[in-house]
């Protein structure tokens, strides 16, 4: 008896784990939904009778700050008043308040803005006006040789990061020869700041949703002379893009993504039911490590999507106190670039920020915001797209593009290729890494950049 029933078993486990399947898979839509169009600028367009007036021009930028806002600035770090940590806390309050001085002191004593600004300055940066607000962008093009050609890419950020996050992996793209790569392997890479984010303008009117930058950011696209590009992006930079390929099918020639804008029901239970049984449900090794175990993996997401839940329902009454408090700003976006990277450096006193970036990377990223004094128009963007605004074309539709992922094992949600064709039924590349988290460009830029040449000549090859 003892065989028959290890039989019936397994049939039964087949068979629910077929149903689950089959129940648990939405269904998509197949068509190109209308993008529409928008108007982000104060006021009503300008128009000459029926034609909208608009300036396309592109205008040079370079990174330049006053003496004074610096000043005040150092003011400010200076006289923050700071809070006591608890005995042994290290990071799982937050950022560490005993740690916060070790910052505010190098932030004072060592560390330069002017350093910073000449590091931002060597590439060729741009804005353009489109929708009525200016666009920022870094326009990085390769040296080629005759009969070389370049493919042009579009790379985009999330929250809290910026266009610094890939200024180690944008030589890895645009020079591949001199990083690991071969003479098919070029891109020309755009590396545009959000609407809202950077040295981007801020839309000045509710209803700024993912879908709204995807279209701006395609116009961006097309004014530069690129009719077919490729995509890549993570966090926030994955809901704008994976929007992109839905509505503009015909010009993203290829989209990759570290992160997730689409989970199904099934992304949630079918881990469930192999937690059961992994070896059966999930017999690779790499599927295994990338969903389980579940609860561990679930009870990190929700310890850190409060910020999500904050800016999602009043993102200005927390944004004026980070707007005041380069201290306050710090702490918030330093502490994702902890536990982002590596859940379990909430153990340590100095949230393992140095074992990945320098800490003044982490400040430029940090003076991005502040300088501009964008921290609040960069996460009124969550409470938009919970909002009666938000398109949701990523849960609703199917993208038809090419699709590759690279998946990272300290990211927020692991997936599986299979998770991921039910949104992306032309899925024609998936990896995954033994190191990594949330932030690959600046954390592992030379991993991230040979994925993205891999999944390219895949798409090349068709």
């Amino acid at each position: 008896m003892g065989w028959k029933f290890a039989v019936i078993v397994l049939l039964l486990a087949v068979v629910m784990g077929y149903v689950f399947s089959l129940i648990l898979t939405p269904t998509l839509k197949t068509e190109t939904p209308d993008a529409g169009d928008g108007w982000w600028a104060p006021g009503a367009p300008q128009s000459s009778g029926s034609k909208l007036e608009q300036d396309t021009s592109l205008r040079k930028f370079t990174v330049n700050v006053s003496n004074d806002l610096l000043a005040d600035l150092n003011l400010r770090i200076r006289n923050a008043r700071l809070i006591e940590p608890l005995d042994n806390s290290a990071f799982e309050y937050g950022f560490n308040a005993g740690y916060m001085r070790h910052l505010q002191q190098y932030w004072l004593e060592n560390y330069s803005w002017r350093d910073a600004e000449k590091r931002l300055n060597q590439f060729d940066q741009f804005l353009t006006n489109i929708e009525g607000i200016d666009v920022h962008f870094l326009h990085v093009k390769p040296k080629l040789k005759p009969g070389q050609k370049a493919k042009p890419l579009i790379i985009v950020h999330g929250w809290p990061g910026s266009v610094y996050e890939f200024y180690k992996i944008l030589p890895m793209l645009t020079d591949p020869t001199s990083h690991g790569g071969s003479s098919d392997d070029f891109f020309e890479v755009i590396c545009p700041s959000i609407p809202g984010f950077g040295f981007s303008e801020a839309p000045h009117k509710q209803g700024f949703t993912a879908a709204a930058a995807a279209r701006i950011l395609n116009k961006l696209m097309l004014r530069l002379g690129f009719k077919q590009y490729y995509a890549q992006a993570g966090d926030v930079g994955t809901a704008i893009t994976v929007n992109m390929a839905i509505m503009y099918p015909d010009n993203v020639k290829g989209l990759h993504n570290n992160d997730l804008a689409q989970v199904s029901l099934k992304s949630f239970v079918y881990p469930m039911v192999a937690s059961v049984w992994p070896s059966f449900f999930l017999p690779k090794e790499e599927e295994r490590n990338a969903l389980l175990p579940l609860g561990e993996r679930i009870s990190f997401v929700i310890a850190e999507l409060g910020y999500m839940y904050v800016f999602g329902t009043q993102p200005d009454s927390l944004s004026m106190a980070l707007n005041d408090s380069p201290m306050g700003l710090a702490s918030l976006i330093l502490e994702k670039y902890s536990s982002w990277t590596n859940r379990n450096w909430k153990k340590l006193e100095d949230g393992g920020l140095t074992q990945a970036y320098s800490m003044d990377d982490l400040l430029t990223n940090v003076m991005i915001y502040w300088i501009n004094g964008n921290v609040a128009s960069s996460v009124r963007l969550f409470k938009e797209e919970f909002g009666a605004s938000a398109k949701g074309y990523p849960t609703m539709y199917a993208s038809h593009v090419p699709f590759g992922y690279a998946c990272f094992p300290y990211e927020f949600i692991g997936t599986t290729d299979w998770l991921m064709k039910v949104f992306h039924p032309r899925i024609l590349h998936f990896s995954y890494f033994t190191t990594g988290g949330h932030f690959p460009a600046f954390q592992v830029p030379a991993l991230l950049a040979q994925d993205i040449r891999d999944f390219a000549r895949k798409v090349e090859a068709l």
